[in-house]
């Protein structure tokens, strides 16, 4: 009932318009009734051959609104009408969605019909729960994962960052953590995505038994701005409806560097002045706004993000991956030269943190994790003369120790695809490898 009345509360009573007065670059420029107009509100503009462009009302400017399109401008003329439409746009998501593939407006685009909308509206921009009424982290997930599972281990409820380059093996680790995280439903946002990998994504390394308890979102990187920072608004907002129904939800998204870069777009194009490598001062205030979204609600459903952050030139203090490091609740680095030496997921262990580690891990394993994280500290510390042909062995029996492990522990952090090791495999394994006796 409470959805029927929302709708027909949104039914406008009146048709309300501008007209199109200029066009810069990305900039549409509307003059009109501007107190029917707000930030973030919905403008369709009518062309000549019959077709709207949908757009969004970015700032203004003197006595006219800024706009910018969901869609290409072809056919946008001086005098078009501008339609003023929803003031707070969303969407009506319910379980009817998993399986699906939708754009950024939430439009269907795996050929198989609309999906039943649900009774309650949820915006595309939200504001996070209050942080007093928030629910505590839950119980350690399993990620199916086992370098994660043991030496990064999650909570449900969690937010954690993949940090990478290009190539490095990102979309290959969120597929494995799709199919295999200990959840009730996956949302995927996939943000400025390389159109050839989509169905690369969904047909081999998601699969059908993935994308059937899951929820993809995608905006290819040819699409505009405007569209693919919408893609992360609305991964974000099925998230929240799933997590309100009391599920754990699995939210990931690839990438929020491509959602910083389509901020910034938006932003230069409105007038704002460029700062750290052109990103604009919106871009470091909507990456909070959007990745505090994720995490425990008021109730008993949880959202666990896992975000990947695209390192420009593998500088990993580049100023978004630096921002998103100081809000996340842990980071995965992941590293060329490992890839390059054919151990995959690429991870660097002794650079990943998360930040609910050791109350996430059984107090009876914190002495084995300790251990290991030692192992591979000494041989890294001693890598270059060991490969070089400096040590001699004898010289020290904690390096004579790492380097007789060393080969078993990166063959531990190697995984396929296709493979998952539960959260309890993966602790007997690294014990059997440093001969450790479980208590």
């Amino acid at each position: 009932m409470r959805g029927l009345v929302e709708a027909v509360e949104a039914v406008p009573d009146r048709e309300v318009y501008g007209r199109v007065v200029g066009v810069r670059g990305l900039l549409v420029e509307v003059a009109g009734p501007l107190g029917a107009m707000a930030i973030g509100g919905r403008v369709s503009i009518e062309t000549a051959g019959g077709r709207e462009t949908p757009c969004e009302v970015v700032g203004f400017q003197g006595d006219r609104a800024l706009l910018m399109p969901f869609a290409p401008l072809e056919g946008v003329r001086r005098g078009c009408r501008a339609i003023v439409g929803a003031a707070e746009p969303g969407v009506r998501p319910s379980r009817a969605w998993l399986g699906r593939v939708v754009d950024a407006m939430g439009d269907p685009i795996d050929g198989k019909g609309p999906p039943k909308e649900g009774p309650l509206l949820y915006p595309f921009r939200r504001s996070p729960p209050p942080a007093h009424a928030r629910k505590r982290l839950g119980a350690p997930l399993d990620l199916g994962v086992r370098a994660l599972n043991t030496f990064v281990t999650c909570c449900a409820g969690q937010r954690i960052g993949i940090f990478a380059g290009s190539g490095v093996g990102k979309s290959v680790l969120l597929a494995m953590l799709a199919r295999n995280t200990a959840c009730d439903v996956a949302v995927i946002g996939l943000v400025g995505e390389r159109g050839r990998e989509v169905q690369e994504f969904l047909q081999d390394d998601l699969g059908e038994a993935g994308l059937a308890r899951s929820v993809v979102v995608v905006a290819t990187s040819d699409e505009p701005a405007l569209k693919r920072r919408q893609a992360a608004y609305l991964t974000l907002a099925l998230a929240e409806a799933f997590r309100d129904e009391g599920a754990s939800v699995l939210c990931m998204m690839d990438s929020v560097t491509r959602f910083a870069m389509a901020q910034r777009e938006i932003g230069l194009s409105t007038g704002e002045p460029p700062t750290a490598k052109g990103y604009t001062p919106t871009v470091f205030a909507e990456l909070p706004r959007l990745l505090e979204r994720a995490g425990p609600g008021v109730g008993a459903g949880t959202v666990t993000g896992i975000f990947t952050v695209l390192v420009d030139g593998d500088d990993h203090n580049e100023p978004v991956a630096d921002a998103v490091r100081g809000i996340l609740d842990g980071h995965i680095v992941m590293e060329r030269s490992i890839a390059e030496r054919g151990r995959y997921p690429a991870i660097n262990i002794l650079k990943s943190v998360s930040r609910t580690m050791p109350k996430s891990t059984p107090e009876e394993r914190r002495p084995l994790i300790s251990k290991a994280r030692r192992t591979m500290a000494t041989y890294a510390d001693m890598e270059e003369l060991i490969r070089l042909g400096a040590y001699r062995p004898g010289s020290s029996p904690e390096v004579d120790e790492a380097i007789a492990l060393n080969g078993p522990i990166e063959r531990f952090l190697g995984q396929g695809k296709e493979e998952a090791t539960r959260l309890g495999e993966g602790y007997a394994q690294l014990a059997s490898i440093l001969g450790v006796s479980e208590t």
